[in-house]
């Protein structure tokens, strides 16, 4: 049925109006990143924003961090469920984080949401989520260890602030005044949101706004059913080894997919169960790790709403590590996370070999150290996650220290990180032989030494492919795996915790990336050229990629 409004919305308002939306999404992350109090989210920018139409769907997402899309899908809903319309007011604004509650997919991704009203009639939500690095050595066996559980409440009623909330979650806070900052920035983000949002509506009404944003979900399910249509039909199944300091030994993981036309479906049974640990998925971190994956296989400029979802279809057993049920633990789900998009693009490589990368460092290296800061008495947490190798393609090199997959943050730089906290950073550099061999060699691995200064400080780490690593393909080789020590030549004990005292250092290598096409293949000259730039030894040249040592020799000597 056509309504006046969609009959208005002809191609080229309705690109406008798309690209407004975009923008809008767009100012909100930079306003959140420059309000923003801590570092992880004004340097490392590890926050996510959208818009949402008035029955919860999400319009548009900035192309921030990926996983996000698992703590911002659930809320609005969430909220909307337990707050009639007639409850919510103009200025209210919504806090949660509880991944079984609709608030979010782990405890320091805290979501902010507002209702966007326009002549008293609800269109709209703004919506942002920011991770709070405050939550740490709280322990791992389930989720009532990880830190305060915050179902979606009501922080703002009608523009004014309920102190009494507020007061009760910064009291289980470790460094209130980051979380109080932070929050505020997110307040401001969604304010930035709602105003745009109605002067959109201001020039083009409501009414074409919520025809607009219906439009470019439809358009989106019609983009992502033409990609799907490009795969060939059938059912293709990978496994893969997933390890983590937080478990011993390695678990097998595994995945069927099936294309059906121009639908696709995903079936995870067979996955362990939910873990007494914190790398277990709730079930919107499972489906926003497979829309991810979908995305950048089938077509990277799918608008990145609800429409795409449409033809993607999910199971996964109940009560396993990628749906876990309460009270599991989910604090490092994005480590799950990553293994789950190197099954995908195994199974699909097998499809589509052209479109699908050999495996990236498949892992959200992460790190953190909290003490007392004696420069000012006060407590600190710093929290970082570092890159790897981003894994190579039919037709390049693999990138080299860069975050993949699921995890968009920045790098943190040592003039801020050392300026804030009491650290000091030995090395930072990239790892040469990290990156898989092959016709296009796999991108590199980073390398991080800290040691605390004039404290003992509390260290825990959390990485993957440990004793597994990321594979090649097409004959390719796999990247090197990751590596932590901490003083003496002790690699990190169980759980990756321990205390350092001063001027210990902590030494992480993250996990590098695989190689495509067979070693034998690659250009002489690109290997020299690594061989220059340290990012392949001598030896390597030699032994992997057979280059004759004369000419080798010959090459470096000039």
């Amino acid at each position: 049925m056509t309504t006046a409004s969609s009959a208005q919305l002809d191609p080229i308002t309705l690109e406008v109006i798309g690209s407004a939306l975009q923008s809008i999404v767009e100012e909100m992350g930079e306003t959140l990143i420059r309000a923003a109090y801590s570092t992880n989210i004004k340097e490392r920018r590890d926050c996510s924003t959208a818009l949402f139409d008035a029955e919860g769907n999400i319009i548009v997402q900035a192309a921030h961090v990926p996983v996000h899309l698992s703590s911002l899908m659930g809320v609005v809903g969430e909220v909307m469920s337990r707050y009639p319309l007639s409850a919510l007011s103009d200025g209210d604004v919504f806090i949660g984080n509880d991944p079984y509650t609709g608030g979010g997919s782990h405890l320091p991704d805290i979501v902010v949401v507002s209702p966007v009203f326009v002549e008293n009639t609800l269109i709209g939500w703004s919506a942002n989520t920011g991770h709070h690095a405050d939550f740490v050595d709280r322990g791992t066996k389930h989720i009532f260890q990880e830190g305060l559980r915050i179902p979606p409440v009501r922080l703002y009623i009608g523009g004014e602030i309920q102190s009494d909330v507020w007061d009760l979650i910064l009291l289980n806070c470790q460094v209130p005044e980051e979380r109080l900052n932070d929050a505020r920035a997110q307040v401001a983000a969604n304010r930035v949101g709602i105003t745009r949002l109605r002067e959109l509506c201001a020039r083009y009404s409501a009414e074409l706004f919520a025809a607009a944003g219906a439009e470019l979900q439809d358009y989106a399910e019609r983009q992502t059913r033409a990609g799907i249509a490009q795969l060939p039909d059938g059912t293709y199944r990978f496994t893969d080894t997933f390890d983590c300091d937080e478990f011993e030994g390695e678990l097998d993981m595994v995945v069927e997919v099936t294309v059906d036309g121009d639908e696709i479906s995903f079936d995870f049974t067979g996955n362990p169960g939910q873990l007494p640990c914190s790398v277990n998925m709730i079930y919107t971190a499972l489906l926003a790790t497979v829309y991810f994956s979908v995305k950048t296989i089938v077509d990277p400029t799918i608008l990145p709403n609800s429409g795409m979802y449409r033809p993607i279809h999910v199971e996964a057993p109940r009560a396993s590590i990628v749906n876990s049920e309460s009270p599991a633990a989910v604090n490092q789900r994005c480590q799950t996370a990553q293994r789950v998009v190197d099954l995908i693009y195994g199974a699909l490589a097998q499809a589509v070999p052209a479109q699908v990368t050999a495996a990236s460092n498949g892992a959200n290296s992460s790190i953190s150290l909290s003490g007392v800061d004696p420069r000012t008495g006060k407590y600190y947490v710093y929290q970082e996650t570092l890159g790897g190798g981003f894994g190579a393609a039919h037709d390049r090199d693999g990138l080299d220290g860069v975050q993949v997959y699921m995890t968009n943050t920045s790098n943190l730089p040592i003039e801020s990180l050392e300026q804030e906290y009491p650290l000091f950073v030995e090395r930072y550099e990239l790892v040469g032989d990290s990156g898989g061999v092959g016709k296009y060699r796999g991108g590199l691995a980073i390398r991080r030494v800290l040691r605390p200064i004039d404290h003992e400080a509390v260290l825990k780490v959390t990485t993957t492919r440990r004793t597994s690593r990321p594979w090649g393909l097409a004959d390719g080789g796999a990247g090197a795996p990751s590596v932590t020590v901490v003083a003496e030549g002790a690699v990190t004990p169980a759980m990756g915790i321990c205390e350092l005292t001063s001027g210990m250092p902590i030494d992480m290598v993250t996990p590098g990336a695989g190689g495509y096409g067979s070693p034998a293949d690659r250009d002489r000259a690109a290997i020299i050229d690594d061989v220059l730039e340290g990012k392949v030894s001598r030896a390597a040249a030699l032994a992997e990629y057979g280059v004759d040592e004369e000419v080798l020799e010959m090459a470096v000597q000039a």
